[in-house]
């Protein structure tokens, strides 16, 4: 939602960086009060975490090492989007790659900026019911651990600090409110 007392208008833009992934930028923007300053940013094309739910109370979650923070972390599974593909199919194409799952029955649960600050990356979040096992058909530098895990268990996890990672944390509470029957999607 853009509000003119608010909004910030890009009078130039400049690539400092373009990545396969990532493209960083460098803007001036004119501010609301006539004046302007320069937004440093990362363009992200986007992408989905998944909240499969192998039955009420379990999950399919992933261990995997993560480069920049150099750890290894519990996660929802997730990924970006690739080129014309919307979110949905993208939820689709993930959860199969990475854990080898189907799901018959998708739910859209909402939107996630993880880092409005300084990226324009939009999330979104799906629930991922009626699995079936198909077999695992990894990218070729995916390396991760696939873990059945009681959401009891999880949400314990998040609140003794093991889970750190924000879109798997928000996952969570998303989780526990479904299988609590604390929240139903709109239709």
């Amino acid at each position: 939602m853009r509000t003119p007392e608010l909004s910030e208008t890009k009078i130039s833009s400049e690539t400092i960086f373009q990545g396969k992934l990532l493209h960083v930028t460098r803007d001036v923007v004119g501010l609301p009060n006539g004046k302007t300053s320069v937004r440093e940013g990362i363009l992200h094309p986007g992408a989905v975490v998944i909240i499969p739910f192998l039955d009420k109370q379990t999950l399919i979650m992933e261990r995997q090492f993560r480069y920049y923070p150099n750890q290894v972390f519990y996660e929802l599974p997730a990924g970006k989007t690739d080129p014309g593909e919307d979110f949905l199919t993208t939820g689709k194409r993930e959860l199969l790659e990475e854990t080898g799952y189907l799901a018959d029955k998708w739910t859209f649960i909402s939107h996630l900026y993880p880092a409005i600050g300084y990226a324009n990356e939009k999330m979104a979040i799906y629930a991922a019911q009626d699995l079936t096992m198909r077999g695992i058909d990894r990218d070729q530098d995916e390396f991760l651990e696939i873990i059945e895990l009681p959401l009891d268990q999880a949400m314990e996890m998040l609140r003794r600090g093991e889970i750190t990672d924000a879109k798997t944390m928000v996952g969570l509470f998303w989780a526990e409110k479904l299988a609590r029957g604390a929240w139903e999607p709109h239709a």
